[in-house]
C-alpha cells in the first residue's frame, strides 16, 4: 500500500522526490522532473511510455509527490531551471497551475501541462465545473474497494495455491513455469478483475476444479522455447543455481511446451496468447480483448434467442 494522503499545505512530504535512473548506455545529465499534486503515477507511466522511444537518452526522471503549494513548488522549478531540466506536471488545482506556468515562464523553465487543458476541455464538453482535488484527496469509492478485494484475491490465488478459487474467479490463467502468470496476473487484479493461475507441470493433469470452472474465462499462455530456455537460465543464475539444471535444459523445456500444447488442444475454447517478446501490459490488452469478445458473443447469442 502507498503512504497516506497527506493534508494540504502539509509538511516536509510535499516536495520530497525520488530518482529513477531510465536504462542508458549514452548520453548522461538530461533530467525530467515530474511534478504532482497526488502520488504522480499517471504523469510518471505517461513520461516513461513516451520515453521508450529514445532508449539511449540517459534522461533521469525525478518524481516529486503531493506538491500542492506554491511553497513547495517553487524550490523544484527553480532547481529544474539551473539544471535546465523539462518539468512534466499534473496539477488540478488552477491556482497552482497558473503559478507552475507563470514562474516557469519566468525562469524559462519547459515546463509540460499534462492534465490541465484535458480538463479545460473535458469542461466545456460536459459543460460541467471540475472539483478540482487531487486524487489522493477523493473519498475512496465502490471501485477502490473492488479493486483491492481482486488484489488480495489473487494473491490467494496465485500458482495454484487455492483451486477452489477456480471457480470464484473473473479470469483463471494456465501455462508453463515464466510465462508471466504471476505479474499478468497482478496487473489484472489492479483493474479490479479476481484472477487465478494455474503452472502446467510436466505429466502432472490439471486439478478437477478447473474443470469445474467456467470455461469462458480460462486463458492459456505459451511461448518460444528459445526465449523461455533463456528465462529460466537467467532465473537459475539470479537463485544462484547451475544453469544446467533440468528447469533451464533445453530438451526439458520443449517437453513442457509440447505438455502444454496438448492439454490446450484439449480445451479449444481457451483462447492460447503467445507471450514471447511481449510486455506483460501488451499481454494483458489482449487478454482483456479477448474476454471483451466472448461477453459480446455471449450477449448477442442471447439476444438472438429472445
Amino acid at each position: 500500500m502507498g503512504s497516506p494522503a497527506l493534508l494540504p499545505g502539509g509538511p516536509p512530504l510535499c516536495g520530497r522526490y525520488r530518482e529513477r535512473m531510465v536504462e542508458s548506455t549514452q548520453i548522461e545529465g538530461k533530467r525530467i522532473d515530474v511534478l504532482s499534486d497526488s502520488t504522480g503515477e499517471t504523469a510518471e507511466k505517461v513520461v516513461r511510455a513516451a520515453m521508450l522511444q529514445f532508449p539511449h537518452s540517459g534522461a533521469k526522471i525525478r518524481l516529486h509527490t503531493r506538491v500542492r503549494t506554491k511553497e513547495a513548488a517553487r524550490p523544484i522549478l527553480e532547481r529544474a531551471a539551473q539544471e535546465g531540466a523539462l518539468v512534466v506536471f499534473t496539477v488540478v488545482s488552477p491556482e497552482l497551475r497558473e503559478f507552475i506556468h507563470t514562474l516557469s515562464y519566468e525562469l524559462r523553465l519547459e515546463a509540460l501541462d499534462l492534465i490541465g487543458s484535458l480538463i479545460g476541455k473535458l469542461g466545456i464538453f460536459l459543460e460541467r465545473q471540475p472539483i478540482n482535488m487531487p486524487s489522493g484527496m477523493l473519498p475512496l469509492s465502490d471501485e477502490y474497494f473492488r479493486r483491492i478485494e481482486a488484489v488480495e484475491f489473487t494473491v490467494k490465488s496465485d500458482d495454484g495455491k487455492e483451486p477452489r478459487n477456480f471457480k470464484k474467479a473473473d479470469l483463471v490463467l494456465v501455462g508453463v513455469s515464466r510465462t508471466s502468470k504471476t505479474p499478468l496476473s497482478t496487473l489484472l487484479a489492479q483493474r479490479g478483475l479476481k484472477v487465478a493461475n494455474l503452472p502446467i507441470v510436466l505429466g502432472v493433469e490439471p486439478p478437477p476444479e478447473l474443470e469445474e470452472a467456467s470455461q469462458d474465462r480460462i486463458v492459456g499462455l505459451t511461448i518460444g522455447l528459445e526465449p523461455l530456455v533463456e528465462i529460466r537460465k537467467a532465473r537459475l543464475k539470479q537463485l544462484g543455481m547451475s544453469v544446467d539444471a533440468a528447469y533451464g535444459l533445453k530438451e526439458q523445456v520443449k517437453e513442457e511446451i509440447d505438455y502444454a500444447g496438448k492439454i490446450f488442444a484439449k480445451h479449444p475454447h481457451w483462447p492460447v496468447i503467445d507471450v514471447t517478446g511481449r510486455a506483460i501490459e501488451e499481454t494483458a490488452v489482449i487478454i482483456l480483448e479477448s474476454l471483451k469478445e466472448r461477453d459480446e458473443a455471449a450477449k448477442n447469442a442471447r439476444a438472438a434467442l429472445v
